[in-house]
């Protein structure tokens, strides 16, 4: 259960891969309840009824809450540590649905090719349209379909993990459910959480959706080349933005032109030399 919306998407989960005709695999997930106690690492949600008032049943939804977030942060940690194991530099990738995320991967993979090797996880809740855009640039694609699910988790990570050489990886991006609320409480064991924000949004996102901008220590103003177009004050936005979080590292960019990217991909190297050098380190 979110913790933010409540919808279900920590049950006992597992993942049914299947193969399309043209060749990509991907996977679904899906959950089950149980009406008794046990200490695994899936993450079981067990409803009960509560009869004794409100405030006890706030109560218990505060314990589920903290449960569900703590379980989560043992994951994370857990795949925290597979990162640094194999010097892997990872970022979650969040917005709204509609930001231009996934063609920012597209421009980034396809840019970076031949310079670090990449992989990608993919969150959506029903389709695998992202998937198969990531898939045509070659680079390895694991597709997370959370049904009704708004957030990918850390135990979600975890098991797409199995599914790469992690010896062959530079660069994981994990492409969360658009939403700018509830992927914003759960960590998945990522070095930075990167919010995508477009200047067809409204300029004020960052104020009206603070928790996102808070958690995410990197921001990317998309589509820039449109401001020509729209009535968007890239001043005031960042200004906004730097309220919310004011060391934040913004860029700002455009996917189609290219426009901002160069020092986009200045920064992803220097992450992936520092997390070169803290595996050298030990």
């Amino acid at each position: 259960m979110c913790i933010t919306c409540g919808c279900e998407t920590t049950g006992h989960e597992h993942g049914h891969q299947h193969r399309h005709d043209d060749g990509t695999v991907h996977s679904h997930v899906h959950s089950h309840e149980h009406g008794h106690v046990h200490g695994d690492e899936h993450g079981h949600e067990h409803g009960h009824e509560h009869e004794q008032g409100d405030a006890s049943v706030s109560r218990a939804r505060m314990t589920v809450e903290t449960d569900i977030l703590a379980r989560n942060d043992r994951l994370a940690a857990a795949n925290r540590a597979i990162f640094a194991q194999h010097g892997i530099f990872v970022l979650n990738l969040v917005s709204s649905p509609g930001s231009g995320k996934t063609t920012l991967l597209e421009r980034t993979l396809k840019d970076l090719a031949g310079r670090f090797r990449c992989a990608v996880i993919e969150g959506d809740q029903q389709t695998d349209n992202d998937a198969v855009r990531i898939a045509a640039t070659g680079v390895p694609v694991r597709q997370i379909n959370t049904g009704t699910g708004c957030h990918l988790d850390a135990h979600m990570v975890r098991h797409a993990l199995d599914h790469f050489d992690l010896h062959q990886l530079d660069i994981l991006l994990i492409e969360n459910v658009g939403n700018l609320v509830c992927p914003a409480s759960f960590d998945l064991g990522e070095h930075h959480k990167a919010v995508v924000l477009s200047v067809t949004e409204g300029e004020d996102k960052p104020l009206k959706y603070p928790q996102m901008f808070h958690a995410a220590d990197v921001m990317l103003l998309n589509k820039v080349d449109l401001l020509p177009h729209v009535e968007f004050s890239v001043e005031r936005c960042l200004e906004m933005a730097r309220r919310v979080r004011p060391d934040a590292t913004i860029f700002e960019v455009s996917a189609r032109s290219g426009a901002g990217m160069d020092a986009w991909y200045a920064w992803l190297a220097a992450g992936v030399a520092g997390t070169r050098n803290a595996v050298k380190k030990g």
